[in-house]
């Protein structure tokens, strides 16, 4: 075994007990601190007449499960876009596809009356893929093909279209502007274990077709003609990329509405130690990425004297440094 991937395996192992803190803590931490002890006998000796057993099965654990699977989605999608597009500050925002689900639930929501998260998880996907496609397809025009300045460019136009199309129906139907105002921030609180049972397979499928790709996204980095020769499946890898990106941003933006910043950050500082292999980048963004949400949960928790602070404006205020940064380096990390 090299040294190099004796390192990448510490790394994985280190990643996973990094997890399992932020899990006990996204358990532990909030209104009232419960201790770790507690927090397993609520787990495997749970007593219904327990305060603090009762916070934590029903509250805390669809809360804290709901932000491993997000992570894992967001951070996941944003590797294979980044991937998909050979441009390292790529992510679903960016690219349009969180504005595209946000839209088709802003419709299924405010003009046909869906207002259970179940109901409008079709739409979420429906809409992920149709911008998913239209910003490859306008990205692809002229001899060039899909570059990842015209992919990022159609991305960026047509999210902001979306997100246009989406303030005008929310301002169209008052009813639905106050279930629209808090599922837009993007949290992860306030959920139910019934409400995961249509995420988790949806995501789980995902993320399945996701490192299923990860070798041949290895060979479209070094062009589609060597990649061919190399006996890549351009097309179908191309597919799957896009049916995985579809599963993933949509799911996760129907659970937990728009969550920024973590699809861009974790892939690009995970290939800081990884290098460019997409299967140790898409694995370490599967257990980076659900930690990062997951302690940005705790830390909105905390942040304030008196209530708490939406996930999706914590991952804002921690990205936006990060992302500063990440365009000042001088050089990005190699896709």
């Amino acid at each position: 075994m090299t040294r190099a991937l004796s390192a990448r395996l510490g790394g994985l192992v280190v990643a996973a007990a990094l997890l399992v803190a932020a899990i006990f803590a996204s358990l532990g931490v909030g209104a009232s601190a419960i201790g770790p002890g507690t927090v397993v006998d609520a787990l495997f000796a749970y007593d219904d007449g327990n305060a603090a057993h009762l916070a934590v099965r029903e509250l805390r654990v669809p809360r804290t499960l709901l932000g491993i699977i997000v992570g894992a989605a967001l951070a996941v999608c944003g590797g294979l876009i980044q991937a998909f597009t050979r441009n390292p500050l790529a992510d679903p925002g960016i690219l349009g596809v969180n504005a595209g689900a946000s839209l088709a639930v802003t419709f299924a929501v405010g003009v046909l009356g869906l207002t259970a998260p179940g109901a409008y998880v079709p739409f979420a996907l429906g809409g992920a893929l149709v911008l998913t496609v239209l910003v490859y397809l306008l990205g692809s025009v002229g001899p060039s093909g899909a570059t990842p300045m015209k992919l990022t460019l159609a991305g960026v136009a047509l999210g902001a279209a979306c997100t246009g199309l989406t303030t005008a129906i929310v301002l169209q139907h008052h009813s639905t502007l106050q279930v629209m105002r808090f599922w837009g921030v993007g949290a992860i609180g306030g959920r139910t274990l019934d409400q995961l049972m249509w995420a988790a397979p949806l995501i789980a499928l995902g993320l399945a077709l996701g490192l299923a790709s990860a070798r041949s996204l290895n060979a479209l980095a070094l062009g589609d003609d060597l990649a061919q020769s190399l006996g890549a499946k351009i097309r179908s890898t191309r597919v799957m990329v896009v049916a995985a990106v579809t599963l993933l941003a949509g799911t996760a933006v129907a659970a937990a509405g728009p969550i920024g910043f973590v699809g861009i950050m974790i892939p690009h500082a995970v290939r800081w130690f990884t290098g460019p292999d997409q299967r140790w980048v898409l694995g370490y963004s599967m257990l980076i990425g659900p930690t990062f949400l997951l302690l940005a949960d705790v830390l909105g928790r905390v942040a304030l004297p008196n209530g708490e602070l939406r996930v999706g404006i914590v991952t804002g205020v921690l990205g936006v440094p990060v992302l500063i940064a990440l365009v000042r380096r001088r050089k990005v990390s190699r896709l």
